[in-house]
Formats: C-alpha cells, sequence, structure tokens
C-alpha cells in the first residue's frame, strides 16, 4: 500500500489503539511504525542505502529520507550510505568527515509480502515494549506481597496470572503440602525478576522469610509504623516459625502486640501459611539473653558463647534436652538460624563430664611438662591457665594470686614453661630440616617451628610449595561427596589458623615470589577461596 493523505490520519489511530490496548506509550508504537516503513523502503531501494522514516506526531505524514555520511576517502565500505569529502562537496560548501547528507526520497507502494513483514516487526516492537512494562512494573515491587490468580500447574511449579504478565511460582518456593487449582486465589511474596529471551520472568514466594515478614507488617499497625521491628526471622515452611521482635516505644510490648487480642493476629498469619506454629521471641541485644529466648519452651541453665568461632554451647537439664532440640532437631536448628551462632546442646551432666575430662588433661599437661606435683598442676588449672604459652609469657603479677606462689617460684614455673617450649620448638626445627625445609619456608613469617613440622611432613618445603596451598587446605573445611558434607582436616587447624590468616599467608609468599603485585592483593580474594565455597564454609 502507499503512504496517501487518506491514510495519514490512520497511522496515528492505529498507534493510539495499539497503545490504548497494550497500556504502551504511543510513541513506541509510532516508533516500530517508522522502522516496519524504513525496512519496506530498504527492499524496494536497496538493503545498502540508510533509509529512515519519520512519521509527523500531529498529521501522520511519513517522511522517507536517505542519509549518507561523509567519511574519508579510504575508508568507504558503502557507496550507497557514504560518500568522501570530494563527492559531499557538491551537497555542501564546506564538508567534514562526519558530516551527513539527507535527501528525501518517494514514498513506497508497499506490496503484500512487505506489509506483512512491516506488520510482523510492529507486532514485535509492541512485544518488546510490554515486557519492558511489565520488568519496571514488577522490578519496582520485589519484596511485596501480591493476591494472584492460578492459571495451571507445570512440573510442578504453578503459573499464576499477574495481570499483565504472568509469574511462577516454583516448587521450592510452595509450602510443602499446598495444592492449587485453576483459578484459586493465593497470596504470594515477589522474590525476584529477571530479565530473559522469552521475556521478564516474575519468581514468587511462599517459603521466604520475608513473606512472613509482609504478612505481620500487613497484620500489625505498629510493625507498619515502625513502631516495632521484626530483627530476626527463621522458618521451616509449613511447620514451625520463630520471629524476633523488638519495640522502640517502652510502653508497647513487642510480642503482645504480635500476638493481639486473644491471638486474632498471630492466628491470620497462621492461618495464610496452612497452620505454620509462629514463636515470637523478644529481641536482646545480648547474645545469650536472646539465646535463652529463641529456644523457647525448653528451660536453660547455663550459655557458653565463643566469639571468635562464633559458636555457643547451651547447658540444659537432662528432661528438657529433647525439648530443646525439637522434633528432627528443629527447635535447636531456628534458633541458630535466628541467632546466626552454631550451637551445641548439652546436659548438665554431660559438661559436667566434660569439663572434668578438661581438667584432668590440662592438669597432667602441667604435670609432665612443668614437673609438678598433682596439686600445684590443679592450682594452675583452676586459676584459668590452659597451655604451657600462658604460663611462660603471662605478667607475674597474675601467678603470684596463686595461694603459695611467691616471685622466686614464679620465675621458676615460667623457667621451665619456656625453657619446655624452646626444647619442643629446636625438636621440631630439627625434624622439619631433616624432611628437607629450604630456608626461604624458614624464615617466612608467621609459621612456628610445629607448624614447619606438619608442612614439610605433608611435602610443602619452599615457599613456592606453601604458595601454592589453598586456603582451605592449610585452615580446613568442607567439601560434598554424593550430597554429603565430608569434613577436611587443614594441615594447621590444630594451630587454630583461621581461613582468613591462612589466605593471608598464602597471598603475602605469593606476593614474595613475584606471582602477583601488593596492589593486587587489596582487597582481592583468593582464587582458590572463590573456586572451593564448599571447602571454605567450615
Amino acid at each position: 500500500m502507499a503512504i496517501t493523505s487518506a491514510n495519514q490520519l490512520e497511522l496515528l489511530q492505529i498507534a493510539d489503539a495499539v497503545a490504548r490496548e497494550k497500556m504502551i506509550d504511543p510513541k513506541l508504537v509510532i516508533e516500530a511504525m517508522e522502522e516496519s516503513l524504513a525496512r519496506a523502503a530498504k527492499s524496494r531501494y536497496g538493503a545498502d542505502m540508510d533509509i529512515r522514516v519519520s512519521i509527523d506526531r500531529k498529521t501522520g505524514r511519513a517522511t522517507f529520507t536517505r542519509v549518507r555520511t561523509v567519511v574519508e576517502d579510504d575508508l568507504i565500505e558503502n557507496e550507497k550510505a557514504e560518500l568522501t569529502v570530494a563527492q559531499a562537496k557538491q551537497y555542501l560548501e564546506d564538508p567534514k568527515v562526519g558530516d551527513t547528507i539527507v535527501d528525501e526520497v518517494p514514498p513506497v507502494d508497499m506490496g503484500r509480502i512487505a506489509a506483512q513483514s512491516a506488520k510482523q516487526v510492529i507486532i514485535q516492537k509492541v512485544r518488546e515494549a510490554e515486557r519492558d512494562k511489565q520488568f519496571e512494573e514488577y522490578q519496582d515491587r520485589v519484596g511485596t506481597i501480591v493476591n494472584v490468580q492460578v492459571k495451571r500447574e507445570e512440573y510442578g511449579n504453578v503459573i499464576v496470572d499477574l495481570n499483565p504478565g504472568e509469574g511462577v511460582l516454583r516448587r521450592n518456593d510452595k509450602i510443602g503440602r499446598e495444592a492449587y487449582r485453576p483459578g484459586d486465589r493465593i497470596r504470594v511474596y515477589i522474590k525476584d525478576v529477571r530479565r530473559e529471551v522469552r521475556g521478564p520472568q516474575v519468581f514468587l514466594s511462599r517459603t521466604a522469610n520475608e513473606f512472613m515478614v509482609e504478612l505481620f507488617r500487613m497484620e500489625v499497625p505498629e510493625i507498619y509504623d515502625g513502631v516495632i521491628e521484626i530483627k530476626a526471622c527463621a522458618r521451616d515452611p509449613g511447620s514451625r516459625a520463630k520471629i524476633a521482635v523488638i519495640s522502640y516505644d517502652s510502653s508497647i510490648d513487642p510480642v503482645g502486640a504480635c500476638v493481639g487480642m486473644r491471638g486474632s493476629r498471630v492466628q491470620a498469619v497462621v492461618n495464610e501459611l496452612q497452620g505454620e506454629k509462629i514463636d515470637i521471641i523478644p529481641w536482646n541485644d545480648d547474645a545469650a539473653t536472646f539465646l535463652v529466648n529463641a529456644l523457647q519452651p525448653a528451660e536453660v541453665t547455663k550459655v557458653v558463647i565463643d566469639e571468635e568461632a562464633e559458636r555457643i554451647e547451651v547447658v540444659v537439664p537432662e528432661e528438657q534436652l529433647s525439648l530443646a532440640i525439637g522434633r528432627r532437631g528443629q527447635n535447636v536448628r531456628l534458633a541458630s538460624q535466628l541467632t546466626g551462632l552454631d550451637i551445641d546442646i548439652l546436659t548438665e551432666e554431660e559438661e559436667s563430664k566434660r569439663r572434668q575430662a578438661e581438667f584432668e588433661e590440662r592438669t597432667k599437661l602441667f604435670m609432665d611438662t612443668l614437673d609438678l606435683d598433682e596439686f600445684f598442676a590443679q592450682l594452675l588449672v583452676s586459676e584459668g591457665f590452659t597451655n604451657l604459652e600462658e604460663v611462660a609469657y603471662v605478667e607475674v603479677d597474675e601467678l603470684l594470686v596463686i595461694d603459695g606462689v611467691d616471685e622466686e617460684t614464679a620465675s621458676e614455673l615460667q623457667a621451665r614453661a619456656r625453657d619446655f617450649i624452646e626444647a619442643q620448638n629446636a625438636k621440631a626445627m630439627e625434624a622439619a630440616r631433616e624432611a628437607g625445609l629450604a630456608d626461604d619456608l624458614a624464615s617466612f613469617e608467621g609459621l612456628t617451628p610445629q607448624m614447619l613440622e606438619a608442612l614439610t611432613a605433608d611435602g610443602i618445603k619452599t615457599l613456592e610449595d606453601f604458595a601454592t596451598c589453598a586456603d582451605w587446605e592449610l585452615a580446613g573445611g568442607w567439601t560434598v561427596e554424593n550430597g554429603e558434607r565430608k569434613k577436611d582436616d587443614g594441615l594447621l587447624e590444630q594451630f587454630d589458623v583461621s581461613l582468613e590468616e591462612a589466605q593471608d599467608m598464602i597471598m603475602t609468599a605469593r606476593v614474595m615470589l613475584g606471582w602477583v603485585s601488593p596492589e593486587d592483593v587489596v582487597g582481592t580474594p583468593d582464587e582458590e577461596t572463590v573456586e572451593q565455597p564448599e571447602e571454605a564454609g567450615a
């Protein structure tokens, strides 16, 4: 068809109608029309020509133009769309490289094939505009709850109608025993929106911790207003959950506000989550107090925190052990997720036996190494001394507080401890030398003689050998074999070398060897750490 005055206004009317139907900007439809007309014109005038079409937004008149660019003499690749400075002088007074020459060409008479091609271009452009609109709309709504209608189920995944577009509730994002039929209305949490080849994909969830948090925000006005905050949440979807809450108004009880009158507020959330039991726990900045709250309804006798290892030991009465652990370890697992700490639960009897064993082991250590009688060795352990280094290098005043210890005795104790340590160091260094320890590794700062002995026993004898190690090989880690996590012992794990310390030492060795520059080390994670995520996550 030819673009005549009779159908010029029809272009604008069509663009407006399509834009209204698809709820997109009419300008995008007109741009799609311009591109389709330009493509049809190229099929008429030649694909090498740079033909452009501009549709007047008021009159609907389509103007066809040919564009040619001025380039240097030896850079012409397309004679139909480029010309030299000399050739351009007949069109421009003072042409320069980069200038363009625009000539209007007659409108094309679109045949059936060209019209069909133009239609496909417009459909494609409109579809892309729809996808962009959907992506932008739902990207802004990530982290919110929407009410959707179920359309169908595919291989365990539920496809829902978002109007416009579709979303997917994947199998692992459904609460286990839930089943849906087409037409059911459900509430879901928008977890993620991604651009993919077939259009934006909206991923939904009912198992995410954030879904529960948003449900409480909808049911509890104090949370919505910011007076109460949910500080942490842990879920076993469909079974049980724990949330930790704090109130910024001393007159409002955070737990009571979330429970509501006769449990009305929490019950509304429970009903939405298919009967998932929810423990509402008061948040506390003190880790021990917070953990005692998190393990409710079990009673806790004592809490011991190892902040460096991010581990915590909880002692409970024998009759409370099963309650603290919970069915299939559920209670302690949720409490661990809530607090962010690894939790070991012991009974009072188990803790007593373990502490007695530790006391006897340390007593024997001091008796054997310092040539002390049992009573004196027990005094040292009772005062908190755990190893020879503490005795050897502690301030003398800390030894003088022990009953029966004067300055002479304290000096003698420290001298014996230092002599023993030095003898052990000399023995370890001799063993390492006999195993082939090189001077460059022997002089490396941070490695003790005992560490060097352990390294050489495993065949690491030079600085170059050491630099090729992975951090998890030194500090220990975990690997997964056939779906089971397996512990890998680190060469230096017995010396309490952390993953970060191992990484620092390895990178220092690589810098000394010139493998990497000091600038590259700053802020750069160890390559081995990146490649071995399971091993690094001890």
